[in-house]
């Protein structure tokens, strides 16, 4: 991967808008910006300026502009970058672009900008990856976890246990030098303190995964539930908006129905499921089995059920066959408006082996707020707490597992093992932190990474 060649993309999204940016990076970017722009020498300007002029080709005038320019190394990608700001017609960026290309840059590939701050040594290789995310945040709190990640949080844990580490391993490496003399220079007790202290850390990190990756996502939520126990209902409650059909004939939701509800920074993706029961029909039949490979992939499980209808042995039922390893589940007691005399008051159900359960009224919106803070609680509990370092991506959570799994037979033949093997599996989890943050790479490791960013980012 060579970095002599000037690239040009457009850096906001495609279509037409007030405003369009034009980046262009690399060794010319400044020269070929030059000879197209009208008004002060931009080869004569300093970093950090801005300048108003127009882009011509020729003796025509393509538009009114503002220049940016940023000096290498002062930049995003720590080379020469122009930043062309001109109106957002897809007919005056498309010609600005295509000028561009005929005085010298070229076209340039998905996340290449980021790619070369990464080769630049700007960025880390998990600082690069939070840029996407940080670009595809949906939520507060995953542009929080991003943004902490980009600041170099992660990296710099995972450098200090690196830093450790190698300090150890060349210790090692001097012990085989001088085998012959059977000398040791690494003391072993302080190694095996210094990996049961390290493996502490990589354990933390990599069970911070499963709220990372929720954060990220966003945390599946199912309502389920028999039929007409109100689950349409509760869903258009929720969203404060009629985005289910609501019918009093049970069976009325075949198919399931997915809408997106931030909860205090967190997006939570509710899933509204058809009834639970015997299926009547071919279609309805589908329908339960998609309510419970729903269930099956949930990370909050939300059970409602008819306070007014069912009974203590069908809601003990219904509870041990919903109840699976992983899987927090929420008993909602609904119309409850249905239960407000003394004469049918609200049932006991603790017969059912139901200890705890939030009465709430989706039709006439009682508690509503109460069940979006337990179903927050239940996702995120006291676990987010603002500055923690979180994994969110697949790739760094294999990297850390494989990490740990080398630090364990450095453990495990610490006194057995000699020196030599000893070493080869110091420098495995070596290079398993070093894939995370970039210290290790392979081009087709980058290739797949930054293949996934938008062009011109």
């Amino acid at each position: 991967m060579t970095n002599n060649e000037t690239i040009v993309a457009l850096a906001t999204p495609n279509g037409t808008g007030a405003i369009g940016i034009i980046r262009l990076s690399g060794p010319d970017a400044i020269t070929i910006a030059a000879s197209v722009f009208k008004g002060k020498d931009l080869t004569k300007q300093p970093s950090h300026t801005i300048h108003f002029g127009s882009i011509v080709d020729g003796d025509i005038i393509l538009d009114e502009v503002l220049v940016s320019l940023f000096i290498a190394p002062r930049s995003y990608t720590r080379e020469n970058v122009v930043e062309i700001s001109c109106h957002g017609s897809a007919y005056i960026i498309e010609s600005i672009i295509k000028l561009l290309i005929k005085k010298g840059a070229r076209s340039a590939k998905a996340g290449e900008f980021t790619l070369r701050a990464f080769l630049n040594g700007q960025l880390d290789l998990s600082q690069a990856e939070a840029v996407a995310d940080l670009i595809a945040s949906n939520s507060k709190a995953s542009q929080q976890v991003a943004l902490q990640q980009l600041r170099g949080g992660f990296s710099s844990q995972l450098q200090s246990l690196r830093d450790q580490l190698v300090q150890f391993a060349s210790l090692i490496e001097l012990e085989l030098d001088f085998a012959e003399e059977d000398v040791e220079f690494a003391n072993r007790d302080q190694l095996k303190k210094l990996i049961l202290q390290i493996n502490r850390v990589i354990r933390s990190l990599i069970s911070s995964f499963e709220l990372g990756n929720a954060i990220k996502l966003g945390v599946n939520t199912v309502i389920a539930g028999r039929p007409n126990a109100g689950k349409s209902t509760l869903l258009n409650a929720l969203l404060n908006e009629e985005r289910a059909i609501v019918s009093h004939i049970p069976g009325t939701t075949r198919d399931t129905i997915e809408e997106v509800l931030n909860i205090n920074g967190i997006n939570f993706r509710l899933i509204d499921t058809a009834g639970i029961r015997e299926a009547t029909d071919a279609i309805e039949q589908i329908g339960v089995a998609r309510t419970m490979e729903k269930i099956n992939q949930s990370a909050v499980l939300v059970y409602l059920f008819d306070a007014s209808q069912i009974t203590a042995e069908e809601l003990k039922s219904d509870l041990e066959s919903l109840q699976k390893p992983g899987i927090t589940m929420l008993a909602v007691a609904n119309k409850i408006d249905l239960l407000t005399t003394q004469t049918n008051p609200l049932p006991d159900f603790r017969t059912s082996g139901l200890s705890d359960f939030l009465p709430i009224s989706a039709k006439e919106k009682l508690h509503i707020d109460d069940l979006k803070q337990q179903i927050y609680s239940a996702a995120i509990k006291d676990k987010l707490t603002g500055d923690e370092t979180l994994v969110t991506n697949i790739r760094h959570l294999e990297a850390l597992q494989k990490t740990e799994e080398a630090l364990a037979r450095v453990l495990d033949g610490m006194d057995t093992i000699t020196s030599d093997f000893l070493s080869m599996d110091i420098k495995q989890a070596l290079h398993y932190l070093g894939e995370i943050t970039g210290a290790v790479t392979t081009d087709d490791l980058l290739e797949n990474i930054f293949s996934k960013f938008c062009i011109g980012k």
